[in-house]
């Protein structure tokens, strides 16, 4: 079986971003796989001026949410890293049983990489006493603007990347095995 990769660009941001971010970008992929019944529900980002269709699933929402969380500890733990969350959508076929075990064989048909550069937002350590400059002042709201603006714009394009993808790359997708929303399993995956 062929399995169709795609590596998105990668989109640097602050550990305040991330959740927004992934939430967009996860809920892209799977809402363009969900061969099933879904019920689309837009979505507008708190952060970005983007809006995004994710399948109205409860199932599907906790297991996102519960994966950005994980992933959220580990940035905790490893400031200023890049790093790669992966979504993998497979099928399951039993392999030949043996005399100790049944042996099942997950077939990944299609894999997504989410590359992230999470860096840590510049701070002076202002306290009330300390005599910034309000030109300082202004200058990081200019940057952090203008940063958050860039941000804004690559994931503008992941998402017009994910939706050409998916709409060019369909022959290898198997059969649909059910009605089911998510019609295949899938599995997110973060950094260890």
């Amino acid at each position: 079986m062929n399995c169709e990769v795609c590596q998105l660009k990668e989109l640097v941001l602050e550990p305040l971003e991330i959740r927004e971010v992934l939430r967009c970008v996860l809920h892209t992929i799977v809402f363009h796989r969900a061969l099933g019944l879904v019920r689309p529900k837009d979505v507008d980002c708190e952060l970005f001026e983007i809006t995004y269709v994710h399948c109205g699933d409860a199932e599907l929402d906790k297991k996102i949410e519960e994966k950005i969380d994980q992933f959220m500890i580990w940035v905790e733990k490893h400031p200023n890293r890049k790093c790669q969350v992966s979504l993998s959508f497979y099928e399951v076929k039993n392999k030949q049983p043996t005399w100790f075990s049944n042996r099942i064989e997950r077939l990944y048909w299609e894999q997504w990489y989410i590359n992230l550069h999470v860096v840590t937002p510049k701070t002076h350590g202002k306290s009330h006493h300390s005599k910034v400059p309000v030109n300082s002042e202004v200058d990081e709201l200019k940057e952090s603007s203008s940063r958050r603006a860039a941000l804004e714009d690559s994931l503008r394009e992941v998402l017009f990347h994910i939706i050409k993808f998916v709409n060019d790359k369909k022959d290898h997708i198997p059969p649909i095995p059910n009605n089911e929303v998510i019609s295949f399993p899938y599995e997110i995956t973060i950094p260890r």
